[in-house]
């Protein structure tokens, strides 16, 4: 450590109990549940557990059902018919609403309809509303296996119809609510538990929308860090770049905050405490798609600085979540096990085996790894194997500086983001190319080698012809880098994943959601040294609210190159073994309790996660 660096570890001992956690499950299924992780820990190494034996999933039917050529597009909706539940920035917990905090800085960008009292006087036309109803729906996985129960996010498309796990279209300096209700059924049989908590990864959002692990609630239950069940929660996004008060919003700058901070590829899941693997991995997932001036969604956009790469509908989100399936096809997850279950089927926006069909154009695809703990390195291949190039444009969610052309692969830890564009105008018509998985997994712990051929997990055919005005610039989005006084000035605080008591942990300590391991006052920066002192597994740390720099990566002690994808903005960070991340972040704008854990969402839900606090000025 330099001697103008400050250690600032971890600072809030926390010694009560980790987390006010292992709730209402654990306290039903008993002592010998809680201490079954510790009973088969090997005296070798801490995290020697031995599951019990679970077969292979059964075969499934490859290329049988067809994705949509588009994803849907979201009806509105009208949350001012009802003046007792009208959006306001306490809590309505008079009229149902969950008891969470105050929206912050509510009069700034939501106005008009709450201050007049009157819907009819205030710019409603200047924010969107929605409705998302979690509930358990019938899902087909593959023509293979039976439909079966799932949980969904249930919105409505423009034709009024329910859409299951919606993809949000957005627009910087517009603000959206979500009305979220728990329509989840109190009396639920499998894994997975009805309270919730939305967190939309990474949005500069207030800590009381950001879906704190703690803020779960359902009609009947409250998490810790709430004050009151409720039968729905007023999810609130400005919806502003990050570094509002350092660029105030003014005639040169509409929105306000940094537009090199922009965001464009977010995702929304489940985030209650304990249970976030099981939730999300029951089907709580979904897109949310951002776009400003620059990357405005638009290829058609006459606006000179506008970047018109491919848009709606050849602007196309997939998320992949690995899964597991007993013999007679139904999905199983161990939600006690710090092991947890491996998936071994690879559903594509919920398909396994999906078919694409694609035009004879330019596309912008959107690769998500929604977990809950498979790593993936995909490559696009023909049908002998070939394999093709796109251009990589985005990493987590963040435009890349420059578009990195000629690419073959890209590798996705869990929450990981990457964003590419394949021009199907090089094939003829009715080529048929797969996406593939070279990445060999066997356990939660992380990924092992790069083996070709790969899985193939989604397969594409070029049947039609389209018109294409969209381009990949040899720009894209300016990034703002640290200086070298900036680092030299900022105070380090360092955070090792690790294992403790058979247990996920961070600096030795299991989360308690009730007691910040950091406080960090607002406007200020800091050096977050991750890492990774083991040599059995991989972490992908995600930090909320904040996206960071990286600034040098180690491995087995020794400094080693940043890869060029993750030279941008990133908010997941993959620790493999024996690794240690040093990156640079900044706090601001929105005060309030935040967290940073494993994204493996098994070891997230076994305690390895940390909250920490942005202090008020």
């Amino acid at each position: 450590m330099k001697d103008n660096e400050r250690d600032v570890s971890q600072d809030s001992l926390a010694d009560g109990p980790p987390s006010g956690s292992r709730r209402t499950f654990f306290k039903t299924a008993g002592a010998a549940v809680i201490a079954a992780p510790v009973m088969l820990t090997s005296s070798k190494s801490e995290a020697q557990v031995v599951p019990p034996p679970i077969g292979p999933s059964p075969a499934t039917t490859p290329w049988a059902e067809t994705l949509p050529d588009a994803f849907e597009l979201m009806q509105k909706a009208d949350l001012f018919t009802d003046p007792n539940r009208i959006p306001q920035g306490e809590a309505n917990d008079d009229y149902d609403e969950c008891g969470r905090n105050d929206h912050q800085r509510w009069n700034e960008f939501f106005y008009g309809p709450v201050l007049n009292n009157d819907p009819l006087a205030g710019p409603v036309d200047q924010v969107d509303l929605y409705e998302l109803k979690v509930k358990a729906v019938s899902h087909v996985f593959n023509p293979a296996y039976p439909a079966q129960p799932v949980w969904n996010y249930v919105g409505k498309n423009v034709n009024g119809q329910d859409y299951y796990n919606p993809t949000f279209v957005a627009r910087y300096g517009r603000p959206i609510i979500v009305r979220l209700h728990n329509e989840l059924p109190q009396n639920h049989v499998g894994f997975g538990t009805p309270e919730i908590s939305m967190h939309l990864h990474n949005l500069h959002t207030p800590s009381e929308s950001d879906g704190f692990p703690g803020d779960y609630f359902s009609p009947v239950k409250a998490g810790p860090t709430l004050n009151k069940p409720g039968k729905f929660k007023d999810q609130f996004y400005p919806n502003i770049y990050a570094g509002f008060d350092e660029f105030p919003k003014g005639p040169g700058n509409p929105v306000g905050g940094d537009s090199r901070e922009a965001l464009g590829t977010l995702w929304y899941h489940d985030h209650t405490l304990d249970f976030t693997a099981a939730n999300a991995s029951r089907g709580l997932a979904g897109f949310y798609l951002l776009y400003d001036a620059l990357d405005s969604g638009d290829e058609n956009d006459p606006n000179p600085a506008a970047l018109r790469l491919p848009s709606y509908p050849y602007d196309y989100p997939l998320a992949f979540q690995d899964k597991r399936f007993d013999a007679s096809g139904i999905q199983i997850f161990d939600q006690i096990d710090p092991e947890g279950t491996f998936g071994d089927k690879i559903t594509v926006n919920g398909k396994i085996e999906p078919l694409l069909n694609v035009a004879r154009r330019k596309y912008r695809l959107r690769l998500l790894n929604a977990g809950p703990s498979r790593f993936y390195e995909f490559y696009l291949v023909n049908a002998a194997g070939v394999v093709q190039t796109f251009d990589y444009i985005s990493n987590d969610g963040n435009l890349l500086p420059a578009p990195l052309r000629n690419q073959t692969r890209v590798r996705l830890g869990v929450a990981e983001r990457g964003d590419i564009v394949v021009d199907f105008s090089r094939y003829p018509l009715n080529t048929e190319l797969y996406l593939v998985n070279r990445l060999v997994q066997t356990t939660t712990r992380g990924p092992g080698a790069v083996v070709a051929p790969g899985e193939r997990v989604l397969k594409m055919i070029i049947n039609r012809a389209a018109v294409d005005n969209s381009r990949v610039p040899n720009a894209l989005r300016p990034i703002r880098r640290p200086t070298a006084d900036e680092i030299a000035e900022a105070p380090v605080r360092t955070w090792a994943f690790n294992r403790t008591r058979g247990l996920w942990s961070i600096n030795g300590k299991l989360v308690n959601v009730k007691s910040a391991g950091a406080h960090i006052e607002a406007g200020s920066a800091e050096i977050w040294d991750l890492s990774n002192p083991n040599g059995g597994w991989s972490h992908p740390i995600h930090i909320h609210f904040e996206e960071g720099h990286i600034l040098q990566r180690f491995r087995n002690g020794v400094q080693v190159a940043v890869p060029a994808h993750e030279r941008g903005r990133k908010d997941v960070y993959v620790l493999g073994p024996n690794e240690r991340i040093r990156l640079f972040m900044r706090f601001r704008d929105f005060p309030g309790k935040y967290v940073m854990h494993c994204h493996n969402m098994i070891h997230e839900d076994h305690a390895m996660m940390v909250r920490w606090d942005i202090e008020p000025q």
